[in-house]
């Protein structure tokens, strides 16, 4: 724009110069003169217009460009704070020594961890090189319900191991209607009693809270790791250490061409 601008000065200047240009007044006014016209003119083109408008375009662009590269390195440095998968302390579904590993931070009241589980049951059915931890991440407004439904579900795997843990999980994600209020406390110790746990002692260990603290500090670390909602989940490849997040409610068929992308990436 600048270059064109000039252009159209320097070819004034030099018509002036060769007589071409009436300077009836004195040469340098009537060359101020012919300047100022020659910029007024340009100013209200069409052409200078649509340099202005494509310049603000390019910047605009390359704004969204930087803030969605800052917002990349962010997440990935976020990512590298998924704690460690320890199945000595969490419920692995699967085989323990799996390629890839689904991480999920959820909320046994989410509607849409609700069907996110049904989705995730479906795709470790599907694909044997992938187990499936789950982890708490109760949301305030799911409380006091989510909370406590979490807590029972480790009380359960506490008495029955894994097979409890998942069995209980299973039966709320199944029967609760969701949204705070879905599946009544009062039920969580019928339900332990349903699957063949000792109702007694797991009203126990209910009742101490003996796992409240493992509940939150499984929120904190999936608050650390980028997750802001419910269900907030990551594919990692166990040997590269690879994480892709995968937010929201994903469907199977996104499931399955993330894990392919990654199968594909590695051979």
């Amino acid at each position: 724009m600048r270059v064109s601008l000039l252009a159209g000065v320097v070819g004034l200047v030099s018509a002036l110069c060769l007589g071409t240009v009436s300077a009836a007044e004195p040469d340098g006014a009537a060359i101020d003169k012919l300047i100022d016209q020659k910029i007024q003119e340009y100013v209200e083109s069409d052409a200078f217009q649509q340099r202005i408008e494509a310049g603000i375009v390019e910047f605009i662009n390359k704004q969204n460009q930087a803030r969605v590269e800052q917002e990349r390195k962010a997440r990935e440095e976020k990512v590298k704070n998924i704690a460690p998968v320890d199945p000595a302390n969490e419920y692995v579904r699967g085989p323990v020594d799996a390629p890839y590993t689904l991480i999920e931070y959820s909320d046994y009241e989410c509607p849409y961890c609700k069907r996110f589980h049904a989705t995730v049951l479906e795709f470790v059915k599907r694909n044997p090189d992938v187990n499936w931890v789950y982890r708490h991440f109760p949301l305030d407004f799911h409380n006091p319900g989510a909370q406590k439904q979490a807590e029972a579900a480790e009380c359960a795997g506490s008495l029955g191991g894994g097979d409890a843990f998942w069995h209980y999980s299973d039966l709320i994600f199944e029967r609760t209607k969701s949204n705070g209020k879905g599946f009544p406390i009062a039920n969580l110790v019928p339900l332990a009693g349903e699957i063949g746990l000792d109702e007694s002692a797991f009203k126990n260990c209910l009742d101490s809270e003996q796992f409240k603290s493992k509940v939150l500090q499984q929120q904190a670390n999936g608050m650390q790791a980028g997750v802001t909602g419910t269900p907030g989940s990551f594919l990692r490849h166990n040997a590269s250490g690879e994480v892709v997040p995968l937010g929201g409610a994903r469907p199977l068929r996104a499931l399955e061409g993330v894990i392919q992308q990654m199968r594909d990436a590695v051979k």
